[in-house]
């Protein structure tokens, strides 16, 4: 249990820092510099108001100099972070594999986030992953790494079809995204895309039935599904993939 609370307030940090990633890499802007500040009033935030979650809650989501309301995506960014972390080492164990799991984890939530924002997935956040993902493999799991090289160019291959088939659903960055998954999840990828494909298709669905013939002026960004399905994938996938063939190949 100490390791599960331990990893969890280590996701409360990272949350943090992922907030500063949502809102700078799509702007072009450093990471390390300047430091946080409102975006209201522009003074500092000072580190006692820098306190994941508790901060936004005592201060009722407003700045302390201007009371300019502060967006509750930012606690939510933070509990989403903890809560998946905590799951991760509740499911898979505290292990050396974490040094894989919590970054494809932190990854997911950022990409995700970042695409509801902008309708982009940025190169500056998949090269990154990619590269960490062979590198940390190699050392951590190298018996998995020609599974993994095979997934991440079969999810890759397979959503780049998807997209040249149907280009008003999903972009490059999708598919980038799809082989970086594949590399972090090797066959677990598989139920991953089915489930981002799943839950894609009835939000879809219900858009249809809500907004009729204007549904198809409502794009709607695919990376959050597939983070979706990445998530399921890796605190899953083994399960889901004995779950299919057990019921339909056995």
């Amino acid at each position: 249990m100490g390791e599960i609370i331990f990893t969890g307030l280590l996701g409360l940090l990272i949350g943090s820092f992922l907030n500063v990633v949502i809102h700078r890499v799509p702007l072009g802007e450093s990471l390390v510099s300047p430091g946080s500040s409102c975006p209201g009033c522009g003074v500092a935030i000072a580190p006692y108001d820098n306190v994941p979650v508790v901060s936004w809650l005592v201060l009722r989501g407003r700045c302390r100099s201007c009371s300019a309301g502060i967006s509750g995506r930012y606690p939510l960014v933070e509990l989403l972070t903890a809560v998946t972390f905590a799951a991760v080492v509740a499911v898979l164990g505290f292990d050396r594999g974490l040094a894989l799991e919590l970054p494809f984890a932190a990854v997911l939530i950022a990409v995700a986030a970042i695409d509801l924002d902008h309708r982009i997935v940025p190169n500056k956040i998949l090269l990154p992953s990619a590269v960490w993902g062979l590198a940390a493999g190699i050392a951590v799991w190298p018996d998995f790494m020609p599974e993994a090289l095979i997934a991440g160019t079969g999810a890759f291959v397979f959503l780049l079809v998807a997209a040249l088939a149907y280009p008003a659903g999903m972009g490059m960055g999708d598919v980038k995204l799809a082989g970086v998954m594949g590399l972090y999840l090797g066959l677990d990828v598989i139920p991953a895309l089915a489930v981002a494909f799943v839950a894609g298709s009835a939000v879809g669905l219900a858009i249809l039935a809500r907004h009729g013939r204007d549904a198809r002026k409502r794009g709607v960004p695919f990376a959050p599904f597939l983070a979706l399905g990445g998530l399921v994938g890796l605190l899953a996938g083994d399960e889901l993939i004995s779950l299919y063939i057990d019921n339909f190949l056995s």
